[in-house]
């Protein structure tokens, strides 16, 4: 073939304009990338951990050059296998052979498409690799568990270390050698090996050397497959199959599906040497019966015999023939979530109380410190109360931690005065100041969660500036640090890391430090600006990393903005969680950081997990809750079957560190990491004591943990298959969305010692029921952290559960009559409904509700406030329910159980040593269910003479309402005289 007389060979010119060209889209395909990977790298220097990225950099470098050199040299060989083998044609080709021109191509450049083709079609093998570097490490570095599965008897390192390896490895060599016999089909057709025979009666001819290698390729396919048979074995054991009760391999999987793959098995080595057969045998027919019968023994023996077996055999006796593997299902998933008995201990509770809890120490610490403030309901008050300045802000939910003040020890509803970036307006919007002026926050806010300034006396007619059912605040800023007031010191209150600093719109980075000499910049306070002294950041004073930046972020200013100096530096990556999750990219972090002040510095506290996809025979679920992005789509969780909280990780908010501590000896899976990363996880002795007083058991854990328990607190194998004895997470019964109730920390008193334990607990329910069945605590004091208490409700008794307490508490006549006056100026909040266990025996619901006036504004200067404590409990001998609803918890807790009780409560604006004694004459209102009212004290003389003084008293003020002509006054007044009454006939007046 003659080149046309038109086509004339480019300029040097030419050529060297599409050589810059393609530089140029090179460079604009791999720039961004390179730039990022070079900011990384000044990140990781700066906190420390360039190792992990290095390791990280050099395991995905060296994967991808390996698989792309091993896979692309396969497909070259099978590429030169067909090539050296082509036929040589004595005769010139003819014009009618329909691939000669594209022959005639590749003879011109047999190099680049030799090495070309298999390269490219190589490179997405390598791609896959280096993405599964935590699998090659954990395979170089994972050890034993010191366990063995029940059905094969290996450790279960080999599923969890070595097993991924096996079957990625055969994945890639799957697809290389099913590409290699496409190439090599496709190169002996090109070549000559492979044509159609212009003969009569022949359609395709087959030269020996094509056949040879296609049947090498096709035999080591199918011995591939035999391999995968061999593996599939294994996943048997983490497979559910049709059977929704339990995971793992049943009776049909043993005794049907595993012998049914040893004889695929069988049959595929059978057939791989069938294939090899026809290097010498000429007659393809041999190989293409061997594949008829794979294809068919896979649909029998694979397919129909485990159905007939299932359908059958086990069925009709199911419960017999999968207890032995339910058992095994039962004792895998409790290791694999940390819930068997070396960590749960049950104990049967009677849900009826036997003494009054006024006589019970660990009841009476209980009382003092139930929780009245709602973490989820209280960040607007804390915003609107100590934003302090618009550009500060508070996380939407708040969170819970304990300190000890003046040797008492108490929970406290905390968060960090944070920057919010969001909040910025007008010129605070300008580049300038949005990132070298308001750069931090600035202080730690903490409130008593168990009690508030004052108590609410007229929620009904409360005006929107009162002072009462707010939070009593204990601030740690620049203020009180100069005031010389803080009970919670701080030594250095300014906040550069944070959660909300990292919630926003605009790049999250702020620029820090100034010229020598130069005025500081950054906003501290009304009167005084200041520069970061912090060792966080990367410094920005050379032009290589201020250009780096500029382009990481797009922003030209901070090439030439005059603010930044020689000693500049510039912040980012400055979520909490975000840090964590880059320096231990093998660890999994917990929604819910926390702050707390640790040694005199406001410190982030995440908790990390490390965790394992499949572990034979253990349930598979979700670690987190669904995510739900802004255009409503549900975004698919990570299903995991193991899951430990190794791993305790800080943040200092002030310059950034990222400390990581062990915190589970025991973890196989940490063990293997810290082999691959040594020295990056600090030993457990390493811990503070002040640091671990703040450790808080994790909720995404627990949150597990309690479905698990709901399930797998059962020990029957054969009750478990009836789900009759299940439990089931009760619905949340203060929101109004369908979901669970989340758990919630309490500060309870210790049924031995009567000081009190810090715990996350949790109501439990029967199966697809409302009435309680278990409450489920866990130890969050450094004493027995992680310790499971379980307290289980007989079945034969209907206790209520929370979703029932709600109901009832709210169709109270007293609670109903004043909420509907409630809701016509304001908005109802309903906080935490908690369960607490009390009385020998009894269960205790104590509920904050929560006002908000309404405002026909949007500037959002309406926010809750306490305004009345609901109390249920269910009474001894009659089972009705009493229902208390006052101001107080003291009061509420005096309706309920009569006078004394209340007492042990922590009075509004003070403690409990200081709440003054409770009224006399309070006694318990009428039970919901008709019970008989539970005895009050013997009265004495002067318990009559101060019931008269009531009565008198509440005539009085009922007199005065008739005369004003107020509705809300005289239903008060009238619920004073009922007390009144009640409280002059318990005390032995009489009304004839």
């Amino acid at each position: 073939m003659q080149p046309s007389e038109s086509v004339r060979p480019l300029s040097r010119r030419a050529i060297i304009s599409i050589w810059v060209l393609l530089g140029l889209m090179a460079l604009l395909v791999i720039g961004p990338r390179l730039i990022a990977v070079y900011t990384e790298w000044l990140w990781f220097g700066e906190v420390g951990y360039r190792t992990v990225w290095g390791t990280v950099l050099v395991t995905r470098l060296t994967l991808f050059t390996a698989v792309t050199l091993v896979v692309g040299a396969l497909l070259f060989g099978a590429v030169m296998w067909a090539y050296r083998s082509r036929p040589l044609f004595a005769a010139a080709a003819t014009a009618t052979d329909p691939i000669e021109q594209y022959r005639t191509v590749v003879m011109s450049r047999p190099r680049l498409f030799g090495i070309g083709i298999p390269l490219l079609l190589a490179i997405p093998f390598g791609l896959s690799a280096q993405a599964n570097w935590a699998t090659v490490q954990l395979f170089l570095r994972g050890g034993d568990f010191g366990t063995v599965d029940a059905e094969f008897g290996h450790d279960i390192g080999f599923y969890v270390f070595d097993l991924p390896l096996y079957r990625l490895v055969l994945t890639w060599l799957f697809v290389a050698v099913f590409l290699a016999f496409l190439l090599s089909l496709g190169a002996h057709y090109l070549f000559g090996g492979i044509r159609l025979s212009p003969k009569k009666g022949s359609t395709i001819e087959v030269t020996g050397a094509a056949r040879i290698q296609l049947a090498v390729l096709a035999g080591t396919f199918i011995a591939l497959k035999a391999v995968a048979y061999w593996l599939d074995r294994y996943a048997l054991l983490w497979g559910s199959r049709k059977e929704p009760t339990f995971t793992g391999a049943g009776y049909t999987d043993i005794n049907a599906v595993l012998p049914a793959r040893l004889i695929m098995f069988s049959i595929a080595i059978v057939c791989a040497v069938a294939f090899f057969a026809a290097i010498v045998v000429r007659d393809l027919r041999i190989p293409a019966m061997a594949a008829a019968l794979l294809v068919l023994s896979s649909i029998l023996v694979g397919g129909i015999f485990p159905a007939l077996i299932e359908q059958f055999s086990v069925r009709p006796n199911a419960a017999d023939r999968e207890s032995p593997y339910i058992e095994r299902n039962i004792d895998a998933t409790r290791q694999a979530y940390g819930i068997g008995p070396d960590r749960v201990r049950y104990q049967d509770y009677p849900g009826v109380g036997t003494r009054p809890p006024r006589d019970v120490p660990a009841d009476v610490t209980t009382i003092a410190n139930a929780r009245l403030l709602d973490p989820n309901v209280l960040s607007r008050t804390f915003t609107q109360q100590q934003q302090l300045k618009n550009f500060y802000g508070f996380t939407p939910t708040l969170d819970i931690d304990r300190y000890t003040i003046d040797g008492e020890l108490a929970d406290y509803i905390v968060a960090a005065r944070e920057l919010s970036p969001n909040s910025l307006s007008g010129n605070q919007t300008q580049w300038i100041n949005q990132h070298t002026v308001y750069t931090h926050g600035n202080g730690f806010v903490a409130a008593p969660a168990n009690r508030v300034n004052a108590a609410v006396r007229d929620a009904a007619g409360q005006s929107a500036s009162s002072d009462s059912g707010y939070p009593i605040y204990t601030v740690s800023d620049l203020a009180s640090q100069a005031a010389g007031g803080q009970l919670i010191p701080v030594q250095q209150p300014r906040i550069y890391y944070g959660e909300v600093i990292a919630q926003s719109d605009v790049p999250d980075y702020a620029i820090v430090g100034a010229q020598p000499g130069a005025a500081p910049r950054e906003y501290d306070t009304d009167t005084s600006q200041y520069t970061y002294t912090g060792a966080g950041g990367v410094p920005v004073g050379n032009w290589i990393n201020r250009l780096a930046f500029a382009a990481q972020y797009g922003e030209r200013n901070i090439l030439f903005s005059g603010a930044i100096g020689a000693e500049s530096k510039i912040l980012f990556n400055r979520d909490p969680a975000t840090r964590v999750e880059h320096v231990a990219p093998w660890l999994t972090t917990d929604t819910n950081p926390y702050p707390a002040v640790v040694d005199g510095r406001i410190t982030w506290i995440v908790d990390a997990y490390t965790t394992l996809e499949h572990y034979p025979y253990s349930q598979a679920g979700a670690l987190t809750e669904p995510v739900v992005t802004d255009t409503g789509r549900t975004l698919p969780r990570e299903e995991i079957s193991y899951v430990r909280n190794s791993v305790k990780a800080t943040v200092d908010a002030y310059d950034g560190t990222v400390t990581l501590y062990q915190v589970d000896r025991d973890d196989p899976v940490l063990t293997a990491w810290m082999s691959v990363f040594p020295g990056t996880v600090r030993p457990d002795e390493t811990i503070s004591e002040d640091l671990r007083a703040h450790f808080r058991y994790p909720e995404d854990l627990f949150r597990m943990q309690r479905e698990r328990l709901a399930k797998y607190h059962v020990n029957d194998p054969r009750e478990f298959f009836t789900n009759n004895a299940f439990w089931s997470v009760p619905s949340d019964p203060t929101s109004d969305a369908a979901g669970q109730q989340p758990p919630y920390y309490v500060l309870v008193g210790d049924p031995q010692t009567a000081a009190p334990s810090f715990r996350l607990a949790s109501a439990m329910v029967g199966f697809n029921r409302e009435f309680l069945s278990a409450y489920l605590s866990v130890r969050s004091d450094p004493d027995g952290y992680g310790t499971i208490e379980v307290l289980q409700l007989p079945t034969d008794t209907l206790t209520q559960g929370p979703q029932q307490i709600q109901n009832s508490m709210i169709s109270d006549t007293r609670v109903a009559s004043e909420r509907t006056l409630l809701e016509r100026s304001n908005r109802i909040h309903y906080g935490n409904l908690l369960t607490l266990p009390i009385a020998d025996g009894g269960v205790l619901y104590v509920e904050p509700l929560y006002t908000e006036r309404l405002s026909t504004t949007a500037d959002g200067s309406t926010f809750p406030q306490l305004a009345r404590v609901l109390v249920s409990y269910r009474e001894p001998g009659t089972g009705g329910l009493r229902v208390g609803y006052a101001p107080t918890l003291a009061e509420a807790l005096d309706q309920v159980f009569g006078a004394g009780t209340g007492r042990a409560a922590t009075a509004p604006g003070g403690d409990a040593a200081t709440a003054p004694p409770p009224d006399p004459q309070a006694t318990p209102a009428p039970p919901v269910e008709g019970a008989a009212p539970i005895p009050a004290p013997p009265a004495g003389p002067a318990d009559l003479t101060a019931a008269v003084l009531e009565l008198n008293e509440a005539l009085a003020s009922l007199r005065e309402a008739q005369h004003t002509g107020d509705f809300t006054a005289y239903g008060t007044a009238l619920d004073r005289l009922q007390r009144a009454i009640d409280g002059y006939l318990a005390a032995g007046g009489s009304l004839n």
